[in-house]
């Protein structure tokens, strides 16, 4: 693990250094409070410290103070050493954010042991860390496919429409179907249709931008969201996600498996809608008619205003 050891006096740093190296940690030193603060700041800096209290430019509880105020990256535990040992001094050290305190001249053992407990703590907090990142991605992805489940996949549509509204841009929305699933489950088992889910939204994925939005909407349904798109490029870009789709069998237990999808397709900039619902209700239409025309197509929801008539949309 690595360790940070601040001190302005050479030879307390290589007796620490020495002590430090022999129980296998690899260890940085700097001379200054300065040098500290800028370890302590990298992205894969140490994450305990040993500082010194005393120290040129910026002091020990000059750099815990600085650190506490960085939000953005993994807890730091900090020892303070110095040879001061009243209890107004322990308060102040510790006030500062430093996490434990060792008194000049320090013994080998109880640094190694007040070592030990530093590394306990910070892997409890890992822990705690990656169980919260589990716990969100679970409330937030589908957990057989791991897109966005249909909560956020919504959720994200309404927030980019209403970004697109605000800056006079434009978000084509798909809503994908995969043809003739159910008989997929009814002949070859929920096994092989489950391996398929997860292909489709593989290649979904695949088939569009990094910062494009694809969720599992329900069932065999899949929600895509193209964010800063131009009308005429509604088409074109459901075309490839269909395309994506059909072009290869999937691959599954019982063998490869010929797998389309149909499409309804909409961009916003065609609708003066406000309601997230409504978008998904005309582009639902349009996978209705996509399904109508026989399957593995697009079809595009798009109003019709006839001359001297009031809007009249495409159903």
């Amino acid at each position: 693990m690595k360790i940070l050891i601040a001190d302005d006096d050479a030879m307390s740093r290589r007796l620490l250094e020495r002590t430090l190296e022999r129980e296998g940690y690899e260890v940085t030193e700097v001379d200054n409070g300065c040098s500290a603060l800028e370890q302590l700041s990298l992205r894969d800096g140490p994450r305990l410290a040993l500082l010194d209290w005393m120290m040129p430019k910026l002091d020990g509880p000059g750099v815990c103070l600085a650190i506490r105020r960085q939000h953005d990256r993994p807890y730091i535990h900090i020892v303070l050493v110095t040879s001061r040992g009243s209890k107004q001094d322990i308060v102040s050290g510790l006030e500062s954010g430093a996490d434990d305190y060792l008194t000049k001249p320090w013994d080998p053992a109880e640094l190694m042991a007040r070592l030990r407990v530093g590394q306990r703590i910070l892997d409890l907090q890992d822990r705690l860390v990656q169980a919260s990142e589990t716990m969100r991605f679970k409330a937030t992805h589908d957990p057989l496919t791991s897109l966005f489940n249909r909560g956020v996949i919504v959720d994200l549509l309404a927030r980019e429409l209403a970004r697109t509204r605000r800056e006079n841009g434009c978000t084509i929305v798909m809503l994908g179907d995969v043809d003739r699933f159910k008989s997929v489950n009814d002949t070859l088992g929920h096994v092989v249709g489950d391996e398929v889910l997860r292909e489709v939204a593989r290649r979904l994925l695949k088939s569009v931008r990094s910062y494009d939005f694809v969720g599992r909407y329900g069932g065999e349904e899949f929600l895509i969201v193209l964010n800063n798109c131009e009308s005429d490029q509604a088409m074109l870009r459901a075309e490839e996600v269909r395309n994506g789709i059909a072009i290869f069998p999937v691959q599954t237990g019982r063998g490869p498996l010929p797998i389309t999808m149909s499409v309804g397709v909409l961009s916003s900039r065609d609708w003066n809608l406000a309601l997230v619902e409504e978008i998904l209700g005309e582009v639902d239409l349009a996978l209705y008619r996509a399904k109508a025309d026989g399957r593995d197509c697009v079809r595009l929801a798009k109003p019709i205003v006839p001359s001297g008539a009031p809007q009249q949309l495409v159903r």
